[in-house]
């Protein structure tokens, strides 16, 4: 199973979702991140990512939740973590659009099979 990480970035109530460019899964949003490589701790590859993907510094916070799914005969597990933007402007690379979404209106975004789970715990989160 490849393990995956995505970030959920917060900034005045609302939680950023990146619109993918290329790829199987393109013109699908999701909450940005990547690939684990051999040896990588879940944080440091999502702080890679978020440099990598939009050329900005993040602090990597709590572990939000896992969500299982298989694309293609490919399963992975999606780890989510809370994450903080520290500095940098959000340039696009590997994503068309970003968006600052209202918690409540995320399920009405066109998003990516493993992180449509990831919705309802957030949600959860925010009522507690």
């Amino acid at each position: 199973m490849r393990q995956v990480t995505a970030a959920v970035i917060e900034k005045g109530g609302k939680i950023l979702l990146a619109r993918r460019k290329g790829g199987a899964l393109a013109g699908k949003w999701e909450f940005p991140g990547g690939k684990l490589e051999p040896g990588e701790t879940p944080e440091a590859c999502l702080r890679r990512e978020l440099t990598e993907e939009f050329g900005v510094d993040t602090e990597i916070g709590a572990f939000v939740c896992s969500s299982k799914f298989e694309y293609k005969n490919l399963p992975i597990e999606l780890l989510v973590y809370r994450a903080r933007h520290l500095s940098g402007e959000f340039r696009l690379t590997d994503h068309s659009a970003i968006e600052w979404v209202k918690p409540e209106d995320l399920s009405k975004y066109d998003l990516s099979s493993a992180d449509i789970p990831v919705i309802d715990i957030l949600l959860e989160q925010e009522h507690e």
